[in-house]
């Protein structure tokens, strides 16, 4: 018989747990030491607050207790799940004090602002005057000075759907009859208790940074944006885009679904298909009426620009625009923007040694502002061609444009000024396109733009590109990077704006997208992102795909679109 090993021995029941921080350092406290704790005493008051934090791998709340030892990774207001939580916090802050306020006032959540701030408008009452809304930020400031506990309960889901129905809280009612939980939890501060979908800071003193301002009919409720964390950005006016979301919520009540509840219960009475084909053609009528513009414009147009963020529908807008403008007589001639890329050897570098294909500088400028001006007078053209595998410039086809041609040109730079800074400005339409959504969870709860998207290009690159969902997520937020950089300083540039969400999107892109997320292998640092949008998609009923019109700008994400093959005829000669 083999002797025991002197090396391990019995040992009582521990009664701390250990948590090990990235640089190595252990700190020990008992069992049941919330996370806050171990936090504080590792890295003190940090110029960044920490948020919340990942426990092998696991999102957790700062409140969270410590049972057995773990690694720990914190995740600063800087972190997009930080700020997400902070932002979520602060949103809950602002209800809580409106309510004390203004008990009679309905806040409504309703969509972000590119500076960085939720706007947000009040029902129930006429908007809160300029005195108003001082008062109601100053309460907010008395909050946070006082540093008072959210805290987390679990009730029962009859309570807490009673508790909205005695409120007045509908919409909420309505989404949690589709729960399939017995249990719903709820966050507490002070005397209010509400649903928020996510986790929340453990107390009101976390939120230090926000401010309101006035943005008629509304107000914004203003934070701050990752990159700079800890102050608010100046705040300017945005009213191209601001004018899109007012007229998708004014398509919103016109379908009669403005939250998630109204699209389930619009499944469910057999009402989805009226829904889809009103949606699709409020989509064919604003294409319409953009070629209107551009066919009778006052000067005479020979190039559309249209730019767009990842996954906002830009190809099949382009060519539904294509054949609006024949309708008009016009000859659309798509240029293909990739094909002007420099050769490999002159790609700029970002700073971390790597191409950059997404500067400007990677394209020929000079050749691509060559090309349009020939072609624009006519002239015979021969195209380049770019082989991205060798990162080299072939010899493409030759052509040459009528008077009544239109060149179509999409990327990511088209609304840059520098990009075709040669062209007479008559003679050039910008066109931006993207994704806006405002169909909320409900009142206080937002069905982010950028998940919306990030949805469609999971979908998407499953689809047409053999990508996993955990490489989509891999490469996401250098996308995001890339969009903030090139995209979205010029959306305001353009002469129109195109909204490519679709009120029925997410439940049909649901029963598709989720087995993707769950392919996501526990052991990934992309598993919480991946448990966050399927948490999301939960309050979704599913929809079949066989309903999409094949023209729909949703088939560029789900497959089946005729528009996939589809060019002018009137190509050039």
């Amino acid at each position: 018989m083999r002797t025991s090993n002197p090396t391990v021995w019995p040992a009582p029941p521990r009664e701390t747990a250990q948590l090990r921080f990235p640089d190595g350092r252990v700190f020990e406290a008992p069992i049941g030491t919330p996370i806050e704790e171990y936090v504080r005493a590792a890295l003190g008051e940090s110029a960044v607050p920490v948020i919340a934090a990942l426990l092998d791998g696991n999102l957790r709340e700062l409140t969270y207790p410590v049972q057995t030892d773990a690694s720990i990774v914190p995740i600063y207001l800087s972190d997009s799940d930080g700020v997400r939580i902070y932002r979520r916090s602060l949103a809950f802050l602002l209800v809580a004090a409106a309510r004390e306020l203004f008990p009679e006032a309905q806040v409504y959540v309703d969509h972000t602002m590119p500076f960085g701030g939720f706007f947000c408008q009040i029902r129930g009452r006429q908007p809160f005057s300029l005195e108003e809304l001082a008062r109601l930020e100053a309460r907010m400031r008395e909050l946070v000075a006082a540093d008072l506990p959210i805290t987390r309960e679990e009730v029962p889901l009859d309570a807490a759907i009673e508790m909205f129905r005695a409120r007045g809280e509908m919409e909420k009612v309505r989404l949690l009859n589709w729960r399939r939980k017995d249990y719903l939890t709820l966050y507490r501060l002070g005397d209010l208790r509400d649903y928020f979908h996510g986790y929340m800071v453990p107390s009101t003193g976390y939120l230090q940074y926000f401010a309101l301002r006035p943005w008629p009919p509304g107000f914004v409720l203003q934070y701050p944006r990752r990159h700079r964390p800890t102050e608010l950005l100046p705040v300017h006016d945005y009213p191209q885009l601001t004018a899109v979301f007012r007229e998708y919520g004014e398509w919103l009540r016109l379908l009669g679904v403005e939250s998630v509840s109204d699209l389930n219960d619009a499944i469910a009475n057999g009402r989805i298909q009226e829904l889809i084909l009103v949606s699709e053609a409020l989509h064919e009528q604003r294409i319409a009426y953009i070629s209107e513009q551009i066919a009778h414009h006052p000067h005479r147009i020979r190039v559309v620009l249209i730019a767009g963020p990842s996954a906002a529908g830009k190809t099949t807008f382009s060519k539904r625009l294509s054949i609006q403008l024949l309708a008009h007589g016009m000859r659309p001639f798509p240029l293909e923007m990739d094909d002007y890329f420099v050769e490999r050897q002159y790609t700029p570098r970002d700073e971390y040694g790597d191409y950059d294909f997404e500067a400007l500088e990677a394209l020929d400028l000079p050749l691509f502002n060559q090309h349009l001006l020939a072609l624009m007078r006519g002239e015979e053209v021969q195209l380049p061609r770019f082989d991205f595998k060798t990162g080299l410039r072939s010899i493409g086809k030759t052509v040459r444009l009528t008077p009544e041609h239109v060149i179509i040109v999409e990327g990511i730079h088209a609304l840059n000024p520098r990009l075709a800074a040669s062209i007479p400005h008559e003679c050039i339409f910008r066109i931006y396109v993207s994704d806006l959504t405002q169909l909320n969870i409900d009142r206080h709860n937002r069905v982010p733009t950028t998940d919306t998207r990030l949805i469609r290009r999971i979908m998407r690159d499953a689809t047409y590109r053999g990508y996993s969902a955990e490489e989509t997520l891999n490469r996401w937020e250098s996308v995001r990077r890339g969009e903030k950089r090139y995209i979205f300083p010029y959306q305001e540039h353009a002469d129109v704006m195109f909204n490519s969400a679709l009120v029925y999107e997410l439940a049909v892109l649901k029963p598709l997208v989720e087995p993707l997320l769950l392919q996501v292998e526990p052991s990934s640092p992309r598993r919480v992102e991946a448990k966050r949008l399927l948490s999301f998609l939960r309050w979704f009923e599913s929809c079949p795909p066989d309903v999409v019109p094949d023209n729909s700008i949703l088939r560029e994400f789900i497959g089946g679109s005729i528009l996939k093959d589809y060019t002018p005829w009137s190509q050039g000669r």
